[in-house]
């Protein structure tokens, strides 16, 4: 694994992240959702629309803990292998955003407590790294122990302990063949003394990359804010960044300005499901353009979306022959209109939830 920074702007970055096989992500990147190995709505075969926008998908280990489990993986030759995704990259993430908000009850020195599919597990470096080995992973964040911003301070101090000891434990169980693809894991809570403590003593680690820990779990964005500037001045710049935790635009906009490389995001999971299409203007030269043919707010208000987003359940898009976004030109914009999308919604066909992903 190679990152390189093209340019710098104020705090945020234009870089590269070069991966197994020649593939390369620009950055900052998303990395896209995944249930399984695989993203939730849409199908291999379309995945390569997203290109050169998404090149590499979150993975949780927590997926694989029995059915299909590590041996299952390894067996196969690796995740990319099982769910035949071999043009795309791999960044295990533990942290499952969509079924765990850690309370930071239940975990132990043992091993931090997530909810799974298979109810609340408790996973220790030992099990989880298993289950990264036989992922086979392009990158893999460390085991965290991740405690929202009300407890106290000595159990936020002893999450900072553990995270590190974990960190220590799961680098000693990486193979040496797959060379270092870590990404260490800074936590603190909302202790800016504890995440800068975190973050100084991962970087005298030897890993590829860190991994912001522990955010959306009760922090305000002002809060966020100052702890991200004062973590990312003690990490070595030369090494990717990742964050999780995180996803509406305006948070992904404050950690990229932040200087975050590499981020994770259940959004657009989210307003798919409610049957919402993200609509805010990414050309600035068209949106006017755009806008002057859009709803005025308070129509938009009525059909259940604002200016970021429009409901594509509502009876106001029946008729509507427009694509998603005027002068996209994304798969679904490119092919599709507003009033095909409402009618596979409301007749359930799955394909409504694949477009509007897209």
């Amino acid at each position: 694994m190679e990152f390189a920074v093209r340019t710098w702007s104020a705090g945020a970055r234009l870089g590269s992240l070069q991966l197994a096989a020649g593939l390369q992500v620009e950055t900052p990147g998303l990395l896209l959702l995944t249930r399984k190995g695989l993203p939730a709505f849409i199908p291999p075969d379309l995945l390569q629309n997203l290109h050169p926008d998404a090149r590499a998908c979150q993975v949780t280990p927590l997926h694989f803990l029995e059915s299909p489990n590590a041996t299952t993986v390894a067996k196969a030759g690796g995740l990319h292998k099982l769910v035949s995704l071999t043009g795309f990259g791999m960044v295990a993430v533990a942290r499952d955003s969509l079924m765990d908000e850690s309370n930071g009850e239940g975990s132990s020195k043992m091993g931090a407590s997530f909810e799974t599919s298979s109810g609340r597990r408790v996973v220790g470096p030992a099990k989880y790294m298993e289950v990264v080995n036989a992922f086979k992973p392009d990158l893999w964040v460390s085991l965290p122990d991740e405690v929202p911003s009300w407890v106290a301070e000595k159990r936020n101090r002893l999450s900072v302990d553990r995270t590190l000891q974990w960190l220590d434990q799961c680098l000693s169980l990486q193979p040496a063949e797959y060379g270092n693809r870590c990404l260490g894991v800074v936590v603190g809570s909302t202790s800016l003394d504890e995440r800068i403590r975190s973050a100084e003593q991962t970087a005298t680690r030897n890993v590829a990359g860190f991994s912001l820990g522990g955010f959306g779990l009760g922090e305000d964005a002002a809060q966020r804010a100052v702890q991200m500037e004062a973590v990312l001045t003690k990490l070595p710049k030369e090494k990717v960044r990742h964050v999780s935790g995180i996803g509406l635009p305006e948070e992904i906009l404050q950690a990229v300005g932040a200087g975050i490389d590499v981020f994770d995001s259940i959004y657009p999971f989210m307003l798919t499901k409610g049957g919402y299409a993200m609509t805010f203007p990414l050309n600035m030269e068209n949106s006017q353009r755009s806008f002057d043919s859009e709803p005025t707010g308070e129509e938009l208000a009525r059909s259940g979306g604002d200016s970021a987003k429009i409901n594509l359940r509502s009876v106001a898009y029946r008729l509507d022959n427009a694509p998603l976004v005027i002068g996209c030109k994304c798969y679904t914009c490119r092919k599709h209109t507003r009033a095909y999308i409402n009618h596979l919604i409301n007749t359930h066909e799955m394909l409504a939830q694949t477009l509007l992903e897209m």
